[in-house]
C-alpha cells in the first residue's frame, strides 16, 4: 500500500513543521528548558530529513510499485479493490491483535512535566554539575591529563584554562620531539573530542559539521603551505652517524648517548658507566647491520619510518589545529568559566552548597510551574515575586542582599553627580568608582577639561569650571615667568632677580644687623633705605 505509506509521510511531514513551529514560538527563561526545547527541535529536523528521504524515494518509484497501485485503483471496480485492501487489513490485524498504532497528532505534542516528558531528564544527563547546563567547560579531568605529560610545568586550573589551547612555546613547554608520544597524542584527542562534543550538547541547531568540514579544509591548506604553528618543515640532518640534535654548542656531545655534557670531566667520567657502553655497542651493532644490508635497505627502512613519524605528525598537528579554532568559538563561555572558577575560589563549602541548592530550586520551582498550566500564569507569577520590601539590591543568584551587608557598603547613600547627568550613585564605592568610568570623563570632555585626573572628588559644573580656569590661567603665568625678569648682580659677581636683591638690600636697615654684607660694603646706605 505505497499510496497510504506516502500520505502517513506527509502527514507527518506537516505534524512536525506544526510542533517546531509550536516550540520555537516560546521563549524559555531558563537555560535548561532552552537546551530541551533545541535538542526536541534538532530531533524533529533530523526525523524531518529522513521522512523526506523516504518519500522522494516513492515519488521516484524505481520499481514502478505506485504506478501499478494507481492503475488498480483508476482501471478497475474501486469497490473491489477497496475491499481488497480491506482485507488484507484485517489479515494483518489478526495476526499481529497487540500492534500499536502511532497517533501522530499526540506523538508531537508537548508534553508537560506530568505527562511523562523524558526529553528533561535527557538533558539533564547531558551535563556535568561544573558545566551548569553548557554554562562553563569542565576541563578538570583534561587538566590532571596535562598535569602529566612529560616536561610541563605545573599550572593551576586559571592558568590552564587560559592556555590550554596554545601549543608553542613559550606557553608551551613541551618540545616537538615529545609531542609524538602516544600519551600526548590521547591527550590532544581528548581534547579535541570534549570540545566538539560540548558543541553538540550545547548548540544543536547550528550546522556543526559544517564547520568541522571547514576546519579540516583550513588545516589541509595550511599543512600544505608548512604554515602550521609549531609544526613547520625542519632541516633533518643525514647520515648515518648524525645526532639527532646538537645541544646548545657551549659543552661535549657525546653521539652514543646523544647528550651534551658541561665540562670534560664530566664526559669522561660518565664513559665507563654501563649506559653509555650499552649505547656504544648498540650504535655499532647498528652500523654493521646497515653495512651488511646495503644502501637499499637503508633508504627504504629510513623512508618508511620517516613517513609512518610524518603521520603521526600530521595527526597530532590536526588535533591541536582543531582544539584550538574550537576554543576561539567558545570565547565566550569559555571567560566565564574562568568567572565562575574565580568565584567559587573565594567561596566556603557551605556557600557552594547553598549554591547548588539554590540552582536544583530554581529547575524545580520551574517545573512546577509549567505542570500547573497556563490557567495559572497570573496566579504563579504574583507567588514567584520576590519579597524585598527594602528595595535591596539583588546579588549574584537574584536574592537580595542582607541588611546587614546593605548597610556596611552605605548602599543607602545616594551620591549626585552633575556632570554626569545628576546621575545617582547608591554608595560610596560606586560613587568613587565612578570617576574613572566613561560617563563621568565624557561628561568632563564636554566641558572642554582634557586634564581629568584633578578633577576627582568634584561633581559641580561650576566648580569644575572654575577649577579650569585657574589651572589655565596659573600655566600662563609660569609659561610667561621666566620673560622680562630683570638680572642684578653684587660686588661679587653673585646674580640674582631684582626683586630678590632689593630685597636682600632692605634688610640692611634692620637694626640687628652690626654691619652690611661684605658684598654690600659700597652701597650706599641712605639710598638702600630710600629704596626700602
Amino acid at each position: 500500500m505505497i499510496l497510504e505509506e506516502q500520505r502517513f509521510l506527509s502527514e507527518d511531514l506537516e505534524r512536525l513543521e506544526s510542533a517546531i513551529g509550536d516550540r520555537i514560538g516560546e521563549e524559555p527563561k531558563h537555560i535548561r528548558d532552552r537546551l530541551n526545547r533545541d535538542h526536541q527541535v534538532a530531533g524533529f529536523l533530523t526525523r524531518i530529513q529522513d521522512q523526506s528521504k523516504r518519500l522522494v524515494d516513492i515519488y521516484k518509484d524505481t520499481e514502478g510499485i505506485r504506478t501499478k497501485e494507481i492503475q488498480a485503483i483508476s482501471t478497475g471496480d474501486p469497490f473491489d479493490e477497496f475491499y481488497k485492501q480491506l482485507g488484507e487489513i484485517k489479515e494483518f490485524h489478526r495476526r499481529y491483535p497487540n500492534e500499536p498504532v502511532e497517533n501522530l497528532e499526540r506523538a508531537y505534542k508537548r508534553k508537560l512535566p506530568g505527562e511523562g516528558e523524558s526529553a528533561t531528564a535527557e538533558v539533564d544527563n547531558m551535563f556535568t554539575g561544573e558545566e551548569a547546563f553548557g554554562k562553563f567547560l569542565d576541563l578538570t579531568t583534561l587538566h590532571e591529563d596535562y598535569l602529566n605529560l612529560a616536561g610541563v610545568k605545573r599550572l593551576s586550573y586559571l592558568q590552564y584554562l587560559d592556555s590550554f589551547d596554545i601549543f608553542t612555546p613559550p606557553q608551551c613547554p613541551i618540545k616537538r620531539p615529545d609531542k609524538t608520544t602516544n600519551q600526548y597524542f590521547n591527550y590532544v584527542g581528548r581534547l579535541a573530542s570534549y570540545l566538539e562534543n560540548f558543541l553538540k550538547r550545547t548548540r544543536p541547531l547550528e550546522d556543526l559539521d559544517k564547520q568541522f568540514a571547514t576546519i579540516d579544509t583550513q588545516f589541509d591548506t595550511a599543512w600544505e603551505s608548512n604554515s602550521v604553528p609549531g609544526w613547520t618543515k625542519e632541516s633533518l640532518i643525514t647520515g648515518p652517524q648524525a645526532p639527532k640534535t646538537e645541544g646548545t654548542g657551549e659543552g661535549i656531545w657525546c653521539l652514543d648517548c646523544e647528550k651534551e655534557f658541561k665540562n670534560d670531566n664530566v664526559y669522561k667520567n660518565h664513559l665507563p658507566g654501563k649506559k653509555h657502553i650499552k649505547n656504544a655497542e648498540a650504535r655499532k651493532a647498528n652500523n654493521g647491520t646497515t653495512t651488511a644490508n646495503g644502501s637499499s635497505n637503508i633508504s627504504s627502512s629510513r623512508s618508511a619510518s620517516s613517513a609512518v613519524h610524518d603521520l603521526k605528525e600530521r595527526a597530532i598537528a590536526e588535533r591541536e589545529f582543531r582544539t584550538s579554532k574550537l576554543a576561539a568559538t567558545l570565547s565566550a563561555e569559555r571567560t566565564a568559566s574562568r568567572i565562575n572558577v574565580e568565584r567559587k575560589q573565594g567561596m566556603t563549602e557551605r556557600e557552594r552548597q547553598m549554591e547548588l541548592d539554590a540552582l536544583f530550586a530554581d529547575t524545580t520551582s520551574d517545573l512546577a510551574n509549567t505542570a500547573g498550566g497556563h490557567d495559572s500564569d497570573s496566579d504563579s507569577d504574583s507567588s514567584a515575586k520576590m519579597y524585598n520590601p527594602l528595595k535591596l539590591p539583588l546579588a549574584w543568584d537574584g536574592k537580595p542582599i542582607p541588611y546587614w551587608l546593605y548597610k556596611l557598603h552605605g548602599l543607602g547613600v545616594e551620591f549626585s553627580c552633575e556632570i554626569c547627568g545628576n546621575f545617582v550613585y547608591m554608595g560610596r564605592r560606586a560613587f568613587d568608582k565612578h570617576f574613572n568610568e566613561a560617563r563621568h570623563i565624557y561628561g568632563l570632555k564636554c566641558l572642554g577639561i582634557t586634564n581629568t585626573g584633578l578633577f576627582r572628588e568634584i561633581t559641580g559644573i561650576e566648580d569644575a569650571l572654575k577649577l579650569w580656569e585657574k589651572i589655565v590661567r596659573d600655566k600662563r603665568v609660569e609659561g610667561g615667568k621666566g620673560e622680562g625678569v630683570v638680572q642684578m648682580e653684587d660686588a661679587e659677581g653673585n646674580v640674582m632677580p631684582e626683586k630678590v636683591y632689593y630685597e636682600y638690600v632692605c634688610l640692611l636697615c634692620v637694626p640687628c644687623f652690626s654691619r652690611p654684607p661684605r658684598s654690600f660694603e659700597r652701597l650706599d646706605i641712605e639710598s638702600s633705605s630710600a629704596w626700602c
